[in-house]
């Protein structure tokens, strides 16, 4: 992570809090793109939608930076706002960029590692360097590290920008997509971490039993064959397949979620399978890299041995 600017090595989940449990740290950079450069719920005005303007740094092993490059695809923005896509595993130095298969250089500031892009917008940065990063050319600063809210960025705050087609955040549904997005973030897209990360048993059997309770509430939930609100592809259903769509992988086993697989799950798998026959969604879905990277983790997996399965059941990534 960085020290008041300086790199220091040896990534490690974030400390353990009260009882053992994992406690995710907020974001740093809680800016906003808006279509006229207003401010935002958050941070500071200056940041209207422009194309060419942005640039987004991603992670295809991330869930949180898979919600924001779904987003982005999912809203056809790849023309107004470019993408850079770290290598699987994590280094001595963090997120790195280079050549290999499915990563790309960072051609927009030339940096060798994330750390450096943090840097540059803060040169007295402390804090762990995490995708994504939404970057603003002009201003030379990150407007945002948070994922949902790029992902609600890339939704209304590109305006003509983006396909106005499909919208992630519809008003009629708001309520209940705010309330369902809750609960799946702090059972399940995070309830994995805290399970993964968890540094007592008590901590690690609260986590565990909350991510099964909600795998089985969906599965019923699903069962009828539909997504999370009838036939209207929303952000529930983004946050839910980036989870999903790593469980078995990685969950499953790496982070001691194997109660039950995806693949146990009759609804699930149709869903995720419905999910991932939509083009942008399994443009955002490497195996490899997520085996890769996950497997990397030193802290879970010392021995950086990267298992042979699960194969890739759906076809997705390269």
């Amino acid at each position: 992570m960085l020290v008041d600017g300086v790199w220091r090595s040896g990534w490690k989940p974030a400390p353990a809090q009260e009882g053992g449990r994992f406690v995710r740290p907020p974001a740093a950079f809680r800016h906003w793109v808006t279509p006229d450069g207003e401010p935002g719920p958050t941070g500071e005005g200056g940041f209207p939608a422009e194309a060419g303007r942005y640039h987004l740094y991603v992670a295809l092993l991330c869930p949180w930076a898979s919600r924001a490059l779904g987003a982005l695809k999912l809203k056809r923005l790849e023309p107004a706002v470019s993408v850079s896509i770290v290598e699987p595993v994590l280094g001595e130095e963090g997120w790195t960029f280079g050549r290999y298969p499915g990563a790309t250089p960072d051609r927009v500031n030339g940096a060798r590692h994330l750390h450096q892009i943090y840097t540059l917008a803060d040169p007295h940065h402390t804090g762990r360097a995490t995708v994504p990063v939404l970057w603003d050319r002009a201003r030379r600063t990150i407007v945002s590290n948070e994922s949902a809210e790029i992902a609600r960025m890339f939704d209304r705050g590109f305006g003509a920008l983006a396909d106005d087609r499909l919208v992630l955040f519809p008003d009629d549904l708001a309520p209940a997509v705010e309330a369902l997005n809750a609960r799946l973030y702090a059972e399940l897209n995070d309830g994995v971490y805290r399970a993964g990360f968890a540094a007592s048993q008590q901590a690690y059997d609260e986590a565990v039993a909350g991510v099964f309770a909600m795998l089985d509430e969906l599965e019923a939930r699903l069962a009828g064959g539909g997504l999370m609100f009838g036939d209207r592809l929303t952000a529930s259903d983004l946050f839910l397949f980036v989870t999903l769509v790593r469980f078995d992988a990685a969950y499953f086993s790496l982070f001691k979620c194997n109660l039950r697989r995806i693949a146990d799950y009759p609804a699930l798998s149709r869903y995720l399978g419905r999910l991932l026959a939509i083009p942008e969604l399994a443009a955002t879905v490497n195996l490899d890299h997520i085996k890769r990277g996950y497997w990397s983790m030193k802290a879970l997996n010392p021995s950086g041995i990267v298992p042979a399965g699960p194969l890739d059941p759906f076809g997705a990534g390269t």
